[in-house]
């Protein structure tokens, strides 16, 4: 006796009946047409969940969340993804992406939101092929039996080049230990057709219980799930990490009455990181975001924003880094000792050697105490508008 789909369904259930199939029929997946076989299992609340697969079963009618048969999310570890474009390699998970219009700004470059979405994306695309994914956002099997969710505690990215638009970049992620009841993951981005690194980021990630909001230490079921794929290499190497001072309301640039929107919060139902590097950068006037480009950022996350909190941006230059626009004199003198003129590549050498830095604080604005939300540091270098020449 085997199972076999029919089409009466709900909005968030498929009902399925089990029927005698002939001795010729086929039963298939209505997913890829596919003869497969059906695991049907009992669970907690009474409904069948599925293993992707047909078993025999009674004359009875079950159901099975409709997310599960959209989503098909795999059970066993995979090694290759076509769908996104994804395979294993050396225990990392490599992505290839294309850079599309709407990832980049007015000079077709990408943008730094874009990025860390992509960041974001290829991670969850890396615990999906893995197997352990259940239906929360990046959470194993394991975590989801204890209510618990993965939440950044730092995270450093370092730019060097910017992809452009329509161009093919290679992403590769993977993670590590940090600590007792902590996780690392680490990125790489490529060109795919030069082998240019464009960027390096590495995170450091804990455990936080849905229902209580507090940190939690990883259970060693959860740790039995993910120690398996911990792999020794850092994109990033941090001996001895700075730490952020704070900011106050000294702070020579202010944005305040920041609220969050709904397309704003991700599936914990919190803010999501990349909302908070955009406030960040809200605060710099636009005067030098048009003449810089993002070179380096690091962040501290402190708490959770939630979609009722009124958020205040704070920022403030570092004097040490505020470097003007003219070369110095003593790279003028020996430019005009050697050649007598400045050349494209001595520009672009000076631009290069110059950066500036500001430090940032997003904060929940209340009447009492304000509650910090994510400190921050950004690095700029000048923007080149021409590409350099060779005679």
């Amino acid at each position: 006796m085997w199972c076999s789909l029919f089409s009466a369904s709900t909005s968030h259930f498929t009902i399925i009946k089990c029927s005698i199939p002939s001795e010729n029929q086929e039963s298939k997946n209505p997913i890829n047409g596919n003869a497969v076989k059906l695991d049907l299992l009992k669970s907690k609340n009474g409904h069948i969940a599925t293993k992707t697969s047909f078993a025999p079963c009674d004359d009875t009618l079950y159901t099975i969340p409709k997310s599960q048969i959209r989503q098909n999310i795999p059970s066993k570890k995979q090694l290759v993804d076509t769908y996104r474009q994804g395979l294993i390699v050396e225990g990392a998970y490599r992505q290839t992406v294309v850079i599309r219009s709407y990832e980049v700004g007015p000079d077709k470059v990408a943008t730094i939101e874009s990025i860390l979405n992509l960041l974001q994306e290829t991670a969850l695309n890396h615990v999906w092929m893995s197997g352990l994914l259940s239906d929360g956002f990046g959470a194993t099997h394991g975590m989801m039996k204890n209510n618990l969710i993965w939440v950044v505690s730092r995270m450093q990215v370092q730019i060097d080049h910017y992809p452009i638009w329509g161009e093919i970049i290679e992403i590769d992620t993977w993670v590590g230990a940090s600590g007792k009841n902590g996780m690392r993951r680490d990125w790489q981005i490529r060109s795919q057709a030069t082998g240019l690194v464009f960027a390096r980021a590495t995170s450091t990630w804990v455990m936080m219980n849905q229902k209580t909001r507090r940190l939690s230490k990883m259970p060693e079921e959860v740790r039995s799930e993910i120690s398996p794929w911990f792999i020794n290499k850092q994109s990033i190497k941090e001996e001895n990490p700075i730490k952020i001072e704070k900011l106050d309301d000294t702070a020579k640039y202010v944005l305040s009455n920041l609220k969050p929107k709904r397309n704003d919060l991700d599936m914990n139902h919190h803010v999501n990181n990349v909302k908070y590097v955009r406030w960040m950068l809200e605060a710099i006037p636009d005067q030098f975001l048009e003449s810089h480009q993002l070179s380096s950022i690091v962040l501290e996350y402190r708490r959770e924003c939630g979609r009722a909190d009124v958020v205040q941006s704070l920022c403030e230059p570092d004097d040490e880094g505020l470097l003007d626009d003219v070369l110095d004199n003593q790279h003028k003198r020996r430019i005009s000792v050697l050649h007598g003129f400045l050349s494209a590549s001595d520009i672009l050498e000076s631009f290069n050697q110059r950066s500036c830095s500001y430090t940032h604080l997003l904060q929940i604005k209340e009447q009492i105490k304000n509650e910090e939300i994510v400190r921050g540091r950004t690095s700029w270098k000048r923007k080149i508008s021409f590409m350099p020449f060779h005679a």
